[in-house]
């Protein structure tokens, strides 16, 4: 047992919980969103895909993921302690990246891809198209703070 009280098995750390846990249940959450949403049936890899990798859409995954860290280990190491006050830092600055940066250059890469595409059409020019990073609008980063802060506190203090 850990001075805490918590096990050294990561598997029991309230902390790793909660921040797997926000991740796993918001990518469930954005994956069922898109089985409901879209009518076409897409192959089974395309969903476990989902699961696991994609970014952006309906909750953010980052955002919970990093808010559950932070509040996990606010409530484990005190909220003023400096442990927390840097989790605290590097989660905003993740969940401004994605609401941000990565969503700027996803827009920025599908208006290029366009582009390409219709070049190629008019002038038969060659174009491989960009990779498009999805980012967040500001509700789906909220959405995902909630549930990341909700997780975080029912891991901690239960």
């Amino acid at each position: 047992m850990h001075e805490y009280g918590y096990s050294n098995n990561i598997l029991y750390n309230p902390i790793f919980i909660s921040a797997f846990f926000s991740w796993i249940f918001t990518q469930f959450v954005k994956t069922m969103i898109v089985i409901i949403s879209r009518p076409v049936q897409m192959p089974l890899r395309y969903y476990i895909g989902m699961l696991l990798w994609k970014t952006g859409g309906m909750p953010s995954s980052h955002s919970a993921l990093v808010t559950a860290l932070a509040t996990a280990i606010g409530f484990k190491e005190g909220f003023n302690s400096t442990i927390f006050l840097a989790v605290l830092a590097y989660g905003l600055l993740v969940i401004r990246d994605s609401v941000g940066v990565r969503r700027s250059a996803g827009i920025m890469a599908r208006t290029l891809n366009k582009l390409g595409t219709d070049l190629h059409e008019k002038l038969n020019t060659d174009y491989k198209s960009v990779k498009e990073v999805n980012g967040h609008t500001v509700s789906e980063v909220l959405i995902g703070i909630v549930i990341g802060f909700f997780i975080a506190v029912a891991f901690s203090i239960l």
